[in-house]
């Protein structure tokens, strides 16, 4: 007889009993290795392999896959939120199943009832209709970053896309470096503020972006700029930046996503500044 848990491993690291019962496992093997501990009973007629992931395993527990920001940032791709919640996709005519300290989002999307996690392309679709423009946008540059979709991928992503929406990925780019970065470049945009990306200056280095031909806007990440080395090498910078008449603004994680009124004020006065200068 096979395995089951290689079987279930084989799968995805969760199978429906049935699937398994078709390779000549019967219920009695099931539960017997169930109980024995190499494999694990999700729910009634669901089982997962022992390294399945944990957050997969509590979307098919509720009774679906893994999917949205949640999928995403399994996939490494960089989302607005920190610690996504589980968002099952139940399929379209999939059903919710309770489960202990169920905090799952559920999502009828098209399609059947699967198991697992999403693959980037899918998440990032659900994430648009789930968490909307900006957590699309920035996940969608990040994963294109990462070398996560292909042209063809991204096309069809933005043939799934509503047809006011797809700006989002003609305005898209594989350049940022952080989903920070995505974030601002979308909201000056939007109000018709053209940057250039990842520009190099002569004594300075490559900057995040330029403004106005004189405003240098920096995007720093959690994990970017941190400790007294690094913040040294950006005042140096800086400083060399004002001595080529640049003026620099550098923003962090916690004003961009949670202080962006105080910025956006900061950046519209530093372009009048820039502009007078012109």
């Amino acid at each position: 007889m096979l395995d089951p848990s290689v079987l279930i491993s084989r799968a995805g690291g969760i199978a429906r009993g049935r699937m398994l019962q078709k390779h000549g496992i019967s219920r009695k093997a099931l539960a017997a290795h169930a109980a024995a501990g190499t494999i694990r009973r999700v729910r009634p007629g669901v089982f997962a392999s022992l390294d399945a992931d944990a957050q997969a395993v509590r979307a098919a527990a509720h009774g679906g896959m893994l999917t949205c920001e949640a999928a995403l940032k399994l996939h490494g791709i960089w989302t607005i939120s920190e610690e996504p919640a589980p968002h099952v996709w139940l399929g379209a005519n999939g059903r919710r199943h309770p489960h202990p300290g169920c905090a799952c989002v559920s999502h009828f999307f098209d399609g059947p009832t699967r198991f697992g996690t999403a693959s980037v392309e899918a998440a990032l679709i659900h994430t648009f209709s789930c968490a909307g423009e900006e957590a699309f946008f920035a996940s969608f540059e990040s994963a294109w970053r990462k070398r996560k979709l292909s042209r063809a991928a991204r096309l069809r992503i933005r043939a799934a896309l509503p047809d006011s929406a797809r700006w989002l990925i003609d305005l898209a780019g594989p350049d940022a470096d952080s989903g920070l970065e995505s974030l601002l470049r979308l909201r000056l945009h939007l109000l018709g503020i053209r940057l250039e990306r990842q520009v190099d200056i002569d004594g300075v280095g490559r900057v995040d972006f330029v403004a106005g031909g004189r405003l240098i806007i920096e995007v720093d990440g959690k994990q970017n700029h941190a400790g007294p080395d690094k913040r040294h090498k950006d005042l140096v910078r800086d400083a060399a930046a004002s001595a080529l008449g640049y003026e620099s603004l550098r923003f962090d994680y916690a004003q961009v996503i949670h202080h962006w009124e105080k910025v956006l004020p900061a950046i519209l006065a530093a372009l009048r500044r820039a502009r007078a200068l012109s």
